[in-house]
């Protein structure tokens, strides 16, 4: 691949991303940009372009963390520089963090063994150092583990990088333009990290035939001559470099009249969202906003825009509502008429625009919809207390989907044992970071040395290796012991839900599906792999394929419909091959197995006995599981409980799943085999 870049003025559309750029180019303070969108929409290819258009920056000779000659670090490692220091000019550096990436590729590393042996402090900088001063681009951030994600926004927030370990402290400065780019259907940030981005933009390709044919035959000429093509569009990007340069210049004497910041506050006020991060961001992108035009002023206009970009990822209120803002409410605060009564179909802020649509017919429709819910809810309730099936007709034929009741906070089901796999919240695993729980020989270059364990490891030998009377202590490379931590990791939660006529009660789904949304939130929190399988009627479906992706499962289980016979052993059938082959991708990954169903099986010729034996299936492959009861009623067959022993799982019913439910009970699920001498 040719070395020159893709030039930034070539780049076909994408008018909010490129304006969030430019505004964190001439203002790095904003604090970045997170680009949301599909994939194939010259995201990456619109970051790497933006770097050419920075300023050079001069950075003191030979400095690794790239001082400024004027304001040098007085805490640089590589310092304290003199003030006649020599110094150089070069392009600010784009550096890219892999998803892959580990703690001490990020904030550095320290050379234990001459730390301990020389007793000097050899660092290795990281990725965050050579940022310093440049853009620090993120590819699928959504994807990084969280305890790098954390690193990374505390050093974007504090412009500093700190390096703890064992006890030698180190600090240089870390101020860079941070960029996320991620697809959300391979899973959402926490809305904790989204909040720490300055500006978001969701990014689409254009549908219009004649703007899609003119980027990929701009693509292609590209392809065809890199340099010559980069030629064509120099003297358009050199006129940007000069616009960012003089904004930078401006940016200093732009006034934020008092006006303009009360409406900022109003309208973060009117869409409610957490803290002063919203007003303070909202009030630099509306700054960086002038400087940009030439203006040393701040206007309405500004103000309006810049809370485009900076509000709609700020006021999600669940984790799977889709960032937005409501143009109508946005116009209320600014104290301004509505423009457009028609809300945008794309561009930051726009939303579907379709709440209101059918208002006219519901209150019309409500008195006959609540009614035939009603007798329905009561007739299937009524044969689900006695044991039976619904009897042919409507009641046992599909039914509309449910919508799932309000979600609560779910108790913590975790996986037995300890494991090593992908770092999460949910089940205790070996990871990189964590409490150290003891000390081991290494079995690759030690970055996470176990002092202690050193020590004694180096003592018996002191004698024999000639120490003297009050000399230092002599270590060999066999001495070291690298700490085994201890933390979290995430897991795969694999949901099978009995969406039969025995469960078709309409209010007893609701509750269901309430319950189920939960779990999915506590998955998506501890940063779970999750899938849906659900079975009915004469078969079980793999609804969601495992994926990292949670909210598309909440999507899903939204519009589930139910109905028809309870054929059990499929659904636990086809959970079996579901996590043999996620098992095969990745062995690591261990699975939690979570059932909701009443325990009733009515299809097959034996379908007590096929739901038995693939329950002793899943039992012998050891899967962690636990069975949540949906039966309801004063009559209680337990079936669900005699499912849960053949699994060697934890059964729970539906009101044991909140948090604060049964405080007493134990939280983590049992080793399949207590369960299974338990029945």
């Amino acid at each position: 691949m040719s070395a020159v870049g893709y030039p930034f003025s070539a780049i076909v559309g994408l008018a909010d991303l490129r304006l969030a750029l430019l505004l964190n180019a001439v203002s790095p303070a904003i604090g970045g940009v997170l680009v949301r969108g599909e994939k194939g929409t010259a995201k990456s290819t619109m970051v790497r372009a933006l770097a050419a258009l920075l300023p050079e920056v001069d950075v003191v000779a030979g400095c690794r963390f790239a001082c400024d000659p004027a304001q040098p670090d007085p805490a640089c490692p590589d310092g304290p520089h003199e003030a006649s220091a020599p110094y150089e000019t070069r392009r600010a550096r784009l550096v890219e963090l892999p998803v892959g990436a580990t703690e001490d590729r990020l904030v550095g590393s320290l050379d234990l063994e001459r730390a301990l042996t020389e007793g000097v402090k050899a660092y290795e900088p990281g990725l965050l150092a050579a940022a310093h001063r440049g853009v620090l681009y993120v590819d699928e951030v959504n994807l990084l583990h969280d305890h790098l994600v954390d690193l990374l926004l505390d050093a974007a927030a504090m412009g500093t990088c700190h390096v703890e370990r064992e006890g030698v402290s180190v600090r240089h400065a870390a101020r860079f333009l941070l960029v996320g780019t991620m697809n959300p259907e391979e899973g959402e940030l926490r809305p904790q990290l989204l909040d720490r981005f300055g500006l978001t933009v969701e990014v689409r390709a254009s549908r219009d035939p004649g703007e899609r044919a003119e980027v990929v035959r701009r693509r292609l000429a590209y392809e065809a001559d890199p340099a010559g093509f980069a030629a064509r569009w120099r003297e358009a990007d050199e006129e940007l470099a000069r616009r960012i340069a003089d904004a930078r210049a401006l940016l200093p004497r732009v006034e934020l009249p008092d006006t303009e910041l009360e409406r900022i506050a109003r309208v973060c006020a009117a869409f409610e969202v957490d803290g002063l991060r919203a007003d303070l961001v909202t009030a630099r992108a509306a700054i960086a906003l002038a400087a940009w035009h030439g203006r040393d002023r701040v206007t309405a206009d500004d103000v309006r825009q810049a809370a485009l970009l900076a509000l709609p990822h700020r006021r999600r209120r669940n984790p799977f509502d889709a960032p937005g803002l409501d143009p109508e409410t946005l116009d209320e605060a600014l104290g301004e008429p509505d423009p457009d009564p028609e809300p945008p179909a794309g561009g930051p802020g726009g939303q579907d625009g379709d709440r209101a649509e059918g208002s006219a017919d519901h209150s019309a429709d409500h008195s006959a919809d609540h009614s035939a819910d009603h007798s329905v809810e009561q007739g299937a309730d009524h044969g689900a207390e006695q044991g039976a099936e619904p009897p042919p007709g409507p009641g046992a034929a599909e039914q509309a989907p449910v919508k799932p009741g309000e979600p609560f906070r779910a108790r913590l089901l975790s996986v037995p044992g300890v494991g090593s796999g992908r770092a999460g919240r949910r089940s205790r695993a070996e990871t990189s970071y964590g409490r150290t729980v003891r000390a081991r020989r290494p079995v690759q270059p030690v970055t996470r040395l176990h002092l202690t364990g050193t020590l004694r490891a180096a003592a018996p030998h002191q004698v024999a290796r000639g120490r003297a009377p009050g000399g230092g202590l002599v270590l060999r490379r066999e001495d070291l012991r690298e700490a085994v931590r201890e933390g979290r990791e995430g897991n795969l939660v694999l949901f099978v839900v009995d969406a039969s006529g025995s469960m078709g009660a309409r209010q007893r789904m609701r509750a269901v599906k309430g319950a189920v949304l939960s779990l999915l939130l506590d998955a998506y929190q501890r940063r779970d792999k999750v899938g849906l399988v659900t079975f009915r009627g004469s078969g079980a479906e793999i609804v969601l394929q495992p994926t990292s992706s949670v909210d598309v499962a909440a999507a899903r289980l939204e519009t589930l419909p139910t109905g028809g016979r309870t054929p059990l052993a499929a659904g636990l059938l086809t959970a079996h091959k579901v996590l043999y082959h996620e098992h095969l991708r990745d062995p690591r990954r261990r699975p939690l197995l979570v059932v909701v169903t009443d325990g009733r099986a009515t299809h097959g010729p034996d379908p007590v006995g096929e739901a038995r034996r693939a329950a002793r299936l899943l039992a012998a492959r050891r899967v962690a599981g636990v069975v949540v009861d949906c039966e309801t009623g004063p009559v209680r067959l337990g079936l669900a409980q005699r499912l849960a022993a053949d699994l060697g799982a934890l059964a729970l019913r539906l009101d044991e799943l909140a948090a604060d439910a049964l405080a007493g009970l134990v939280r983590g699920i049992k080793d399949p085999r207590d369960s299974r001498r338990a029945a």
